[in-house]
């Protein structure tokens, strides 16, 4: 079901001094109670994008709106949006509580009702036994959540939070990631994410706008962007992918006969099937191994747990990765030893250049 539209942006464009673009003319609506992600490497537009809708960066053209009300121009703290850093930006003099009060202490709320709302907000992030510490006593984890409760005691609209997680170890980030969705799901919150990992994106977010040299190569949820994403940028951001620029064999109903050098297969038709020439995505867990394939030579392998990665060349050079689960191989597949290939039917996708 389609959720109801809290804010857009309206064709808006960033050009910074000096003539570099941050953003171009991004068109974009995020709906109410979205856990929505900014995903892309340095310098795509994720973070511009951020600080344009917290009012940090003006654009240059275009607008934001909110529940259909133009605030381009307010100030940061004349929006109804809170913002979560990545540094956290705590006041190392206060102590949790005080840290968590301020922006409330702004708004000249009575001490009482300041008091009710910091104990709630920290209930909900599970720091309620530290409401007295001083932050320098804290976790890195533990910041993280106080920077959190700040945020959220305010009672925003929309939460902006920018690569929350990139300052913990991989462990304590993993479950962050578990609290920030229960959290967001809890509040009923529209929260907004920037980050440049793509696992995190994919395991917390309802969609995810891929971003590329300041424009939007694909909005779409987690499953759609692995299982179908739209251009070679995207295939190459998403997971791993062998994108194979093959020959077009023969046309069928609902799908197409493509060839990579030796190895042909059956892919999706969609519309990016034209010409002659295609660019095609194929996951490594869609190319199997089986007696009656096409020979390949493995070139190396890598150990990812229950999976093992074969990186493999066919008799022309084309190059193909493979994840195999390791129970199903047979034989210890080393450097130089032949295997054959063939591709799921029906799982290749045609992308789009970028």
């Amino acid at each position: 079901m389609a959720l109801e539209t809290l804010l857009r942006l309206e064709a808006v464009s960033k050009i910074f001094p000096g003539g570099a673009v941050g953003l171009d003319a991004v068109d974009l609506d995020i709906g109410q109670g979205e856990f929505l992600s900014l995903l892309g490497p340095s310098g795509c537009g994720k973070t511009t994008s951020l600080r344009v809708v917290g009012g940090f960066e003006q654009p240059s053209s275009g607008r934001v709106l909110l529940d259909g009300q133009d605030i381009t121009g307010l100030r940061p703290y004349d929006r109804p949006v809170n913002t979560v850093f990545q540094d956290y930006a705590l006041f190392p003099h206060m102590n949790v509580e005080e840290n968590v009060g301020f922006g409330l202490s702004l708004r000249g709320l009575g001490a009482a009702e300041t008091g009710r709302r910091v104990r709630t907000a920290l209930d909900l992030v599970g720091l309620a036994d530290k409401i007295g510490a001083r932050v320098s006593a804290l976790s890195g984890g533990q910041r993280q959540r106080v920077a959190l409760a700040r945020a959220i005691v305010c009672e925003p609209r929309v939460l902006l939070l920018d690569e929350p997680l990139s300052a913990l170890d991989a462990h304590l980030r993993e479950q962050m990631q578990v609290e920030l969705k229960r959290l967001q799901a809890q509040l009923g919150t529209t929260f907004i994410m920037v980050t440049h990992d793509q696992t995190e994106a994919l395991s917390i977010s309802d969609r995810i706008v891929v971003m590329n040299r300041g424009r939007i190569e694909q909005i779409a949820s987690p499953a759609v962007l692995y299982d179908a994403p739209a251009t070679r940028f995207v295939a190459g951001f998403i997971g791993t992918m062998n994108v194979l620029e093959c020959r077009l064999v023969e046309r069928r109903s609902g799908t197409i006969i493509a060839a990579a050098g030796p190895l042909t297969f059956e892919a999706g038709a969609g519309d990016n099937a034209s010409g002659g020439t295609l660019l095609v995505g194929i996951r490594p867990e869609d190319v199997l191994i089986e007696p009656d394939g096409v020979p390949g030579r493995v070139i190396g392998t890598v150990f990812h747990g229950r999976t093992l990665r074969l990186h493999v060349e066919l008799l022309d050079g084309t190059p193909l990765t493979i994840d195999a689960p390791r129970s199903d191989l047979s034989a210890d597949y080393g450097s130089g030893q032949t295997i054959h290939l063939r591709v799921r039917p029906g799982i290749a996708r045609i992308l789009r250049p970028n």
